[in-house]
């Protein structure tokens, strides 16, 4: 799996989400890494991960960030969030944990109303099977829909996805798989970590009600990011940066 490592200081994992790669994080990395040692994941089957053939299951995936990564705060954005919740969870070494635009849960059932029906997740994967570079598109237009800065958001995640090429397939089924089967909500309470979630105010995807729920089974501050969207370190960075380097700051 590649990570890549710059900055010095505490450590500070930053794992991406579906379809794109750890280069997404740009923004994030120019603000963060004076301060932070970032450890940049590219997930199996994703940019310069493309040939590893990992399952993206979230034990294997976990075990494999934590043996390559120091002590540390993971951030997980979107899919991403996922594999770090589940760190913080059975990882001493994950120390805080940070969510942005990422839920224990992404899709909606009776308990939880905060998320999409379960058939978008099988609907994208019966496309990418038709059309596959069409479906990446468009779901990449999903990430910025509603954001007050959804045209360059998605001139910058087409571009990020370009710059390291495609991910595998493979890896894209089973993603959506975890999208769609995923539950963590039964984590939340006994987490005993500090935690920071970040919530884009227009996001489609993951509804910021459903982000402060979480934080609030966890005991954790959230924060929602006006005008943001689904990826709202892009269009935002410098707010997102700054919520994470006091979280980051204060894990010690």
């Amino acid at each position: 799996m590649h990570i890549e490592v710059t900055g010095t200081g505490p450590a500070l994992v930053l794992i991406h989400g579906w379809a794109l790669h750890g280069g997404i994080f740009a923004p994030l990395v120019e603000r963060l890494a004076p301060h932070f040692q970032l450890h940049v994941v590219d997930l199996p089957g994703h940019g310069h991960s493309r040939d590893d053939t990992t399952a993206l299951r979230l034990p294997q995936v976990v075990r494999a960030i934590a043996a390559a990564t120091p002590p540390g705060v993971w951030c997980g954005w979107s899919l991403g969030g996922l594999f770090a919740l589940h760190g913080a969870a059975t990882l001493p070494q994950v120390r805080g944990l940070a969510m942005l635009a990422a839920t224990p849960r992404f899709v909606i059932d009776g308990s939880w109303p905060h998320g999409v029906q379960p058939q978008v997740f099988a609907q994208f994967g019966s496309d990418l099977q038709a059309d596959y570079r069409g479906t990446l598109d468009r779901f990449l237009a999903l990430d910025v829909v509603g954001s007050e800065h959804a045209r360059s958001e998605l001139r910058t995640l087409r571009q990020t996805l370009a710059d390291r090429g495609e991910p595998a397939p493979r890896a894209l089924h089973e993603g959506l798989a975890l999208l769609e089967g995923t539950d963590l909500r039964g984590a939340l309470p006994a987490l005993g970590k500090p935690g920071l979630w970040i919530a884009g105010q227009r996001d489609r995807l993951v509804p910021p009600a459903g982000m402060h729920a979480a934080a609030t089974l966890a005991g954790h501050p959230a924060h929602t990011i006006s005008g943001g969207g689904h990826a709202p370190f892009l269009g935002h960075a410098d707010q997102v940066a700054a919520l994470l380097h006091d979280f980051v700051a204060g894990c010690g």
